[in-house]
């Protein structure tokens, strides 16, 4: 039987500050700039030290945790293993494998811990992963290993361009610990709030695809101030929505909108389309809503379009319905069924 590899979570900074560039560069990078190299070490207690005398006045605590993660990242972290990347800047997930050994190397002028990663699949939607694995992808930690619900097994389903599998009901037995060896880096606690935003997610992936997503699109741009007008459903001849300013919608800015409800990325010949639309109606400003993401071509390209026409994912949408949900039609609120909830952050954990 062969041995499932093991799955790594591997963050890329805190909003997300590293995940352009690890992206393009083929590689892991995590922080813990205080503590320098450890490429001579062999063993978790080598580590270690190296930690305690990096963060001398760190509670003992705090030390373990620190030399925990980088000991899965630089020893524990082997050549096939899959690395998991919750994206902050996307509403993604990208997967790779881990393709060389730990470097101390420098990175945009600094030193800093990396691992050569082939990220073979870098713009995955949240919902191609079913919720339970979503809520391990949330844990409050820089690098952990993945390992319940039978993770391994599915999130190398999806790496091979399947869909996640589920979890099968069977409890992997795990091997044995011994003393000497490192702690178990797997995930804690978690992001409560991601975790309500991937079910928000997926409920309104399930009620509002196809046409009805254009609608929900239009509700929200309603409530922000804009005269609207819809197309059927059907082909749109590249436009989902007209909207402008004014008593009839007929003052600038002008707006064309597209609405792709399909959860996989968007290529770029969506968005030259809406370009092209915006030319044919005269419009000032473009709105592209992909709920699967963008990949990056778009996103090169919209970069030099700013200014002209935005791009919304899935949590985008979602952000748009949050701040105007109180003044969106009661048939779209009954179909939502959202309720603003308050909650206290631990202070050892980021906002």
């Amino acid at each position: 039987m062969t041995t499932p590899r093991k799955v790594f979570l591997v963050r890329a900074g805190g909003n997300g500050e590293d995940e352009d560039y690890v992206l393009e560069n083929n590689l892991a990078v995590i922080g813990f700039q205080l503590v320098k190299s450890v490429e001579n070490a062999k063993e978790y207690p080598d580590i270690f030290k190296a930690v305690q005398a990096s963060m001398p006045n760190e509670k003992p605590r705090a030390v373990g945790n620190y030399a925990g993660q980088l000991w899965a990242f630089a020893l524990a972290m082997k050549e096939g293993d899959i690395v998991v990347l919750p994206r902050k800047r996307t509403s993604q997930i990208a997967l790779g494998v881990v393709s060389g050994p730990y470097k101390y190397q420098e990175v945009r002028g600094e030193l800093r811990h990396t691992r050569p990663v082939n990220w073979m699949r870098p713009e995955l939607p949240r919902t191609t992963f079913e919720q339970d694995l979503l809520f391990s992808f949330g844990a409050f930690m820089t690098v952990c290993t993945i390992g319940r619900n039978d993770a391994e097994r599915r999130v190398a389903a999806v790496l091979e361009g399947k869909s996640d599998p589920g979890f099968a009901g069977v409890a992997i037995p795990k091997p044995p610990v011994s003393a000497e060896s490192a702690p178990p880096v797997e995930e804690a606690s978690t992001d409560i709030a991601q975790f309500a935003q991937d079910q928000i997610q997926r409920h309104i992936q399930s009620r509002f695809s196809g046409h009805a997503m254009s609608q929900l699109v239009e509700a929200v741009l309603k409530a922000e101030g804009w005269v609207t007008r819809l197309s059927p459903p059907g082909p749109d001849g590249g436009v989902d929505i007209l909207a402008g300013r004014g008593l009839l919608g007929l003052d600038q800015p002008r707006l064309c909108v597209q609405v792709k409800s399909e959860p996989k990325p968007v290529d770029v010949t969506v968005y030259r389309t809406l370009q092209g639309s915006m030319q044919t109606f005269k419009a000032d400003q473009g709105l592209l809503v992909a709920w699967g993401g963008f990949n990056k071509v778009v996103l090169a390209e919209a970069k030099q379009n700013y200014f002209s026409v935005q791009l919304w994912d899935s949590r985008d949408l979602i952000e748009a319905v949050y701040r105007n949900y109180e003044r969106l039609p009661e048939e779209v609120q009954a179909n939502l069924r959202l309720k603003r909830v308050w909650m206290l952050i631990p202070e050892d954990q980021d906002a």
